[in-house]
Parts: structure tokens; C-alpha cells; sequence
């Protein structure tokens, strides 16, 4: 990342955005199918959920800078759909290409983005923030998520994710 070309208000976003899209592949490194969907007889979200989130959000994180698009699995995860015990998640390399797919799309629009669109109000039932409040939390659900994706490796009996 050119420092240059981001405003000092988005900077360290970013730096973690860029820091996620790379730790989301590592984090899922060598993880079988099966095991992305155990939950150890838990109601934990398994791996799979947990990545597919990841990825609906920076779809809809994309819609609210104007990208019209729609990720694979959005039956899954649309209206922020918790885990469902009876759905087929797709696969993690399917999850990779979605993940690569949207990623330099919206780190384009968050680069580009103007005060004049962090500062928008988004309304939602009871609530309402600024642009820049909701990709700040993403931000944070991100980095929640892949250390959610991280103690599973673990539970799992995965080497520990890499983080070089």
C-alpha cells in the first residue's frame, strides 16, 4: 500500500484490511471441508460460517460505495443469517476465490473514499452511523472472526495460523 494515496482518517484501516485479506487464506490453510464445518458438539459457529460471513460482509460493505454485486453464497448469509445446522456451506477454495474476488474491488472504494461518503448516516431499524463508523466495525469483526478462525485451528488440532 502506497501511504500516499489513502487519507491519514483511513490509514490504518487499510493497514488491517490488507493484514485480513491475507490472514483469511491463511487462516483457512489446510483445513479439510469436513472439519470447517465441526463444532465439537458446541453452538459455536464452525469455520465455514465464520468465513462465509467474513465474505458477505465485504460484499456489503461494497454495496454501501455503490458495487452492485453479490457473493456466492448470499442465500446463506443475507440478512446477516446466523448459522444454519441444516445448510450446505461451500467449500473453502470456493470461499478463497469469493474472498479474492471482492477484496481488491472494495479496498479500491476504500482507498477512494471521500469524507463527504464516510460522514453518510446509514438508517437501520433503532440505529443509525456514519459510513465510517460501520467499515471502522468491520474492521474489528474482521480481525474477531479470523482469531474465531485461529482458536479453531487450534481446537482442531491445526498447526497455529501464520501470520508472515
Amino acid at each position: 500500500m502506497e501511504p500516499k494515496t489513502v487519507s491519514n482518517r483511513m490509514y490504518a484501516i487499510m493497514t488491517l484490511f490488507d493484514m485480513h485479506t491475507k490472514y483469511f487464506h491463511q487462516a483457512l490453510e489446510g483445513i479439510s471441508d469436513d472439519d470447517a464445518t465441526e463444532r465439537l458438539n458446541t453452538k459455536a459457529n464452525h469455520i465455514k460460517w465464520l468465513a462465509g460471513s467474513l465474505i458477505q460482509e465485504r460484499y456489503e460493505l461494497a454495496k454501501i460505495f455503490g458495487q452492485d454485486l453479490i457473493s456466492d453464497a448470499d442465500e446463506l448469509f443475507k440478512d446477516h443469517k446466523g448459522i444454519q445446522d441444516d445448510a450446505i456451506y461451500p467449500t473453502l477454495d470456493a470461499y478463497k476465490k469469493d474472498w479474492d474476488k471482492i477484496s481488491p474491488i472494495l479496498r479500491e472504494e476504500l482507498i477512494n473514499a471521500t469524507d463527504e461518503k464516510l460522514e453518510k448516516v446509514l438508517e437501520f431499524p433503532g440505529m443509525s452511523f456514519s459510513v465510517y463508523e460501520m467499515v471502522s466495525f468491520d474492521a474489528y469483526r474482521e480481525a474477531n472472526c479470523i482469531g474465531q478462525i485461529a482458536l479453531w485451528r487450534r481446537l482442531l488440532n491445526y498447526p497455529g495460523i501464520n501470520y508472515m
